[in-house]
């Protein structure tokens, strides 16, 4: 099992209506709005970095009002 947390950047006033997408999206085990750099935070599992990287990032990054996302793959 790979994990991976994803740091997303939302569109100016789209975070809220981004977290309940973001939660739906497959592998993503939790997320939350938070302040800083980013807008959320998004743990998420999937068996094979691949998969993480396909179905988790790229479907995040694809979701209307994100405006940049950065994947950290977990190393233990």
């Amino acid at each position: 099992m790979v994990r991976a947390f994803i740091m997303v950047k939302a569109v100016a006033g789209k975070a809220e209506g981004l977290l309940g997408d973001v939660r739906d999206a497959l592998g993503v085990v939790e997320a939350h709005i938070v302040a800083g750099q980013y807008d959320l935070i998004v743990e998420a599992e999937r068996d094979n970095v691949y998969e993480i990287m396909e179905s988790v990032a790229s479907g995040i990054r694809d979701l209307e009002g994100v405006a940049d996302t950065r994947t950290y793959i977990c190393l233990e």
